[in-house]
């Protein structure tokens, strides 16, 4: 029977600029750093000559962590139509903040793509224990899908 979720796993083209922009920008902080490889990756991932660097990172709140892995070796690519809400599959994370719309703006000025201004959900289509929730989705550098939400 599965108790929690571990962690989450990022796959990031530039491990320094990601860094970045999720402890700066997000409010992650860091908590580990680890460089993977051999046969012990390669049996768990299906993948041969692995050679990858990773750094773990934890919200406020704390766990899941997200790890965010950075292969050396073997390369993979971006896949644009991963960036779009509607593509099948594991489409996005969504963080939870306070103060969405300067938050927002506050990515915006420094050159995040923000999809849309924060949005209130309307309460005849769902309603929270935590709230009414007001979410904008943004970009992070390698185009992967983050949603911001905020609960009043």
């Amino acid at each position: 029977m599965i108790h929690a979720i571990d962690h989450i796993n990022l796959v990031v083209s530039d491990l320094g600029k990601s860094v970045q922009f999720y402890t700066k920008l997000l409010g992650f902080r860091e908590t580990k750093r680890a460089h993977l490889e051999g046969k012990w990756i390669e049996a768990i991932v299906g993948l041969k000559g692995i050679s990858a660097d990773v750094v773990y990172i934890l919200a406020s709140a704390g766990e899941p962590r997200l790890e965010l892995l950075c292969y050396k070796s073997p390369k993979g690519e971006a896949i644009p139509l991963n960036s779009l809400a509607n593509t099948i599959g594991l489409r996005h994370i969504a963080v939870r903040v306070d103060g969405i719309h300067n938050m927002a703006k506050r990515l915006k000025d420094a050159g995040v793509k923000v999809i849309s201004e924060p949005v209130i959900v309307p309460a005849s289509t769902i309603t929270h224990e935590a709230g009414q929730k007001t979410l904008c989705y943004i970009l992070d550098p390698d185009g992967i899908l983050l949603e911001l939400a905020e609960y009043k």
